[in-house]
């Protein structure tokens, strides 16, 4: 017995990683719908050596499910999610549709857990790159205070989805070929290259910021429940197929050793220091794909800033920045007994 469970979304990256990590992590579902568009309904996918069926995201898919897991996109959200809580389903939505919803509470497990209890049927999972910046920033904050940060951001392009990747592969294959590379998805050729444009289509806001970067400097405020902390952001893609990393220089209030901060940061949960650069111990995005932890490495005092520190970050944006971070959320709600797993 357990949990009656749905995946919204349940073909694209995310979705995908959902159903990896509910049988990675044994999570309790007594059953599990698997949802998607129109196009997608009738083909199988397998869970725990078992062969389901998807089905078409429709409003009367969610009777009788009690958490739906969702990633199918802000307009499918905003149309199904609303559906899905009139039917008694708890959400864990990984768009961006209801993150800055003043009833919603955006939630990262390490920073922000007890958030979850203040839910009133949806739960929203922040942006993959907030998810992986705050993380780190959590035992900072809690010990000598964030006052502002410069975030620097190198984004794989798995964070576009399978045409990012795509896009990728052929360019590369086309460059290796002679080939003039075809630019389709992305304004530029990301084939060695980097394109400091998130997202890759629209987006523009006040004073020449990216939705992305917009992102990561509301929802961190939100995270932690601090509108004092200075937040600016300049987000780029980057030729890596998955895994972003970030250059973080973090402003604290107090006074601080470099070594209490790598002390606080390898018992932080959710954080792995790798800090040896002599010896060419730092993390990269080959290294930290597929892992759960968000990688902290190249911590050393601002030289302008006594102040001030610089981390280099990396993170899998599809597992702890997306699909982890909302399977951790289901697993705090059956903790704290907001999701009753029977027997």
């Amino acid at each position: 017995m357990g949990i009656k469970t749905a995946i919204l979304g349940a073909t694209g990256a995310v979705g995908q990683e959902f159903l990896k990590l509910l049988e990675e992590r044994d999570f309790p579902c007594e059953s599990l719908k698997v949802l998607a568009s129109a196009r997608s309904a009738g083909k199988t996918v397998t869970f725990r050596g078992q062969t389901t069926t998807i089905e078409e995201a429709r409003p009367e898919a969610f009777d009788g499910v009690e958490l739906v897991l969702s990633s199918a996109g802000g307009s499918v959200s905003k149309a199904l999610v609303p559906e899905a809580v009139k039917r008694g389903c708890v959400v864990v939505d990984n768009t961006s549709a209801f993150r800055m919803d003043a009833g919603v509470p955006l939630v990262v497990p390490e920073v922000n857990r007890h958030a979850i209890r203040e839910h009133q049927g949806i739960i929203a999972n922040p942006n993959c790159s907030t998810i992986i910046m705050v993380v780190p920033l959590k035992p900072l904050h809690s010990r000598w205070g964030v006052k502002r940060v410069i975030a620097s951001t190198y984004q794989a392009v798995s964070g576009a989805g399978q045409k990012g990747i795509s896009e990728l592969e052929q360019q590369v294959a086309d460059l290796a070929a002679g080939r003039e590379p075809k630019v389709a998805l992305f304004p530029k050729q990301i084939a060695y290259n980097a394109i400091p444009r998130i997202p890759q289509r629209g987006g523009l806001c006040d004073g020449g910021y990216l939705e992305e970067e917009v992102k990561m400097i509301r929802e961190t405020k939100k995270i932690f429940g601090d509108d004092s902390i200075q937040v600016t952001a300049t987000c780029v893609r980057v030729p890596i197929i998955r895994c972003h990393s970030e250059s973080i220089n973090v402003e604290l209030a107090e006074p601080f050793r470099v070594e209490e901060i790598r002390e606080a940061l390898a018992a932080a949960e959710g954080v792995t220091v790798q800090d040896d650069v002599a010896n060419d111990v730092y993390p990269v995005p080959l290294e930290v794909s597929n892992q759960d932890d968000v990688f902290v490495g190249r911590i050393r005092v601002d030289n302008t800033n006594p102040q001030a520190l610089n981390l280099w970050i990396c993170g899998d944006q599809i597992r702890k920045g997306a699909a982890l971070n909302a399977v951790q959320i289901a697993e705090d709600l059956v903790k704290m007994g907001m999701l009753a797993v029977k027997a």
